[in-house]
């Protein structure tokens, strides 16, 4: 799928790291604080990566689910985001659900991929079309650079037409 001029325009500043800090340091500054980075963003995919650094740890010297989830959500976010760019009727978002599963210590840098992206294009031309509120379910997988699984995030994202 192709991004259209606008959200090509955004995905296009969030994978700039000076960039990104801007918005993050306006938006979400925790996050900014945290480290968080978008390593890739297509319409598809988005991958997301937080350090393991003394401000995201916890006293089990693994990096704390809190900054874990800010992540994993975040390389879903942007997808849903990207989405909701430019349309008409506007469409508003909103997490309605999280599933979480922690599977090992996270103890170095942690990438989020979501590879499910265009769910929440197609949810969004739905509640378009339809009028209705939509939901679209994405999964995002963190792992380690060694390719350790870390966790498993899944968000629940509804769509309705603003009026």
């Amino acid at each position: 799928m192709e991004l259209d001029p606008r959200q090509n325009k955004i995905a296009s500043q969030l994978k700039k790291r000076s960039l990104l800090s801007i918005f993050l340091f306006k938006n979400l500054p925790m996050a900014w604080i945290a480290g968080l980075r978008v390593e890739e963003l297509t319409a598809e995919k988005c991958v997301t990566s937080i350090p393991y650094k003394r401000l995201n740890k916890n006293p089990f010297r693994s990096i704390y689910f809190a900054v874990l989830s800010m992540a994993a959500e975040f390389s879903t976010a942007v997808s849903c985001s990207l989405a909701v760019t430019g349309k008409k009727p506007s469409v508003a978002l909103i997490i309605v659900d999280l599933k979480a599963t922690f599977l090992k210590k996270a103890t170095d840098r942690v990438y989020f991929t979501c590879e499910e992206g265009l769910k929440s294009f197609q949810a969004v031309e739905k509640c378009i079309s339809t009028g209705e509120a939509e939901t679209a379910t994405l999964k995002t997988v963190g792992k380690m650079k060694d390719g350790t699984k870390v966790a498993e995030f899944e968000f629940t994202w509804s769509f309705k037409q603003r009026s």
